[in-house]
């Protein structure tokens, strides 16, 4: 049975999901048939017009019957191309396909098999952190994760957190606080497997309609299709997991399994400040942080999205006090730091400060950043390192010493 409305909620929930997540993220959504992802290719491309304006590539059917689809497939998995971000597929994609930066699976498929669910699954586990892709996401319509729990599996999923469909497509709900952790994580399904969803097929209990759920779709000829619109469909439940960087589920809190993995590496405070004192760039610390199993994302929902890796580490890990990024800046400010150079680089050390505080250390070490608006205003590239701070040698100096100035308390906090 097709169910027009149920496509189009399925849509929206991943289109709501891209946005309050990365819109760019790469995306492949698992269809139960060619026809159900032309059907969601088209829903998807209704509701993000204005992406859609900027690359009409941003939707693609991937499948084998498509020619134009299935030309793009070397482009959806090239970390370099931008375009297409999101792909639907049925089976074309479930093997075979290297999709190192696929960041988000979506699961609106029957899948019958453990072994075909580790193939689908296998499309957002492949690691690069040139590209800073160490997670995925899986969003599932089908109840499919349940094989999680499948004897045959690696184990099953100890951390569940529920929530409804209308807490990610609702703009002004607390979907934000769920996913940080702050909210509706129920107890009761943790170390249990999966959480109660109703049973898909007592329809009175779970308020799912019928429709595109359960059976063999491989052959299409084989499957009677009616097509039903105008019904109410509802979305009973989500998950959230985190896998560590052994492929296994992370079961405690992000702060305690922070503090277990450092103290690993850094036995004492003053260890972890010299470490990241001496770094030349900061960024590459946090890089190393991530390979050794720190899921900055997953410790950011529970401590605070404002604060800096390294407050992070210093309060979770070391029960130190923690500054927010912009109290950093504040603190900055204060000592009059930027009197030492031109008026033209003031103004430039000002607005980097200003990124710091919206997304961290590394607008302030990506010299990217200052090739874009609002930098742009101020002058060229060219013209901002060789006016403002006398070339790139001395634009690099000054960002080091930007950095000192922002730890610059933590020399005394080691002492």
């Amino acid at each position: 049975m097709v169910i027009d409305e149920r496509t189009q909620l399925v849509a929206e929930t991943i289109t709501n999901y891209l946005k309050r997540t990365n819109p760019m993220d790469k995306t492949i959504v698992f269809c139960n048939d060619i026809d159900h992802a032309d059907r969601m290719r088209r829903a998807l491309v209704n509701l993000n017009p204005e992406q859609v304006a900027k690359n009409e590539k941003y939707v693609m059917k991937i499948t084998g019957d498509d020619t134009l689809g299935k030309a793009q497939l070397d482009n959806f998995i090239n970390p370099k191309k931008a375009y297409p971000v999101i792909a639907t597929t049925s089976e074309l994609m479930t093997t075979g396909v290297d999709a190192k930066t696929c960041k988000l699976v979506v699961l609106d498929q029957s899948i019958q098999s453990t072994t075909k669910f580790k193939q689908i699954i296998g499309r957002g586990t492949r690691i690069d952190d040139k590209y800073n892709k160490l997670w995925f996401t899986i969003l599932d319509f089908k109840k499919d994760t349940e094989k999680f729990a499948d004897k045959d599996f690696d184990g099953i999923p100890e951390k569940v957190i529920v929530t409804k469909p209308n807490d990610i497509n609702d703009p002004d709900s607390d979907f934000d606080d769920i996913i940080e952790g702050e909210g509706n994580t129920d107890d009761e399904h943790e170390n249990t497997g999966t959480p109660d969803f109703p049973d898909a097929a007592n329809n009175e209990d779970n308020g799912f309609p019928e429709g595109e759920m359960g059976g063999d779709w491989q052959d299409e000829e084989k499957v009677n299709k009616y097509h039903v619109n105008g019904v109410k469909v509802l979305k009973v439940a989500e998950r959230v997991q985190y896998y560590d960087t052994d492929g296994k589920l992370v079961t405690e809190s992000f702060k305690d399994y922070t503090r277990k993995t450092l103290t690993q590496q850094y036995a004492t405070l003053d260890e972890f400040v010299k470490k990241w004192n001496s770094a030349e760039r900061k960024q590459t610390i946090i890089d190393e942080l991530s390979a050794e199993g720190i899921i900055w994302d997953g410790l950011e929902q529970e401590v605070g999205k404002d604060l800096d890796p390294f407050d992070m580490i210093c309060h979770v890990v070391f029960d130190q006090p923690a500054l927010t990024r912009k109290e950093r800046v504040n603190n900055v400010k204060k000592r009059n730091y930027f009197t030492q150079y031109s008026e033209q680089a003031q103004n430039v050390l000002n607005r980097l400060l200003e990124k710091y505080t919206d997304a961290g250390v590394g607008e302030l070490e990506n010299v990217q950043t200052i090739k874009v608006f609002p930098f742009t205003e101020i002058g060229s590239f060219s013209e901002i390192l060789k006016k403002g701070f006398g070339g790139r040698a001395q634009y690099d100096q000054a960002i080091t010493e930007l950095e000192q100035a922002i730890y610059a308390a933590e020399q005394d906090r080691s002492a």
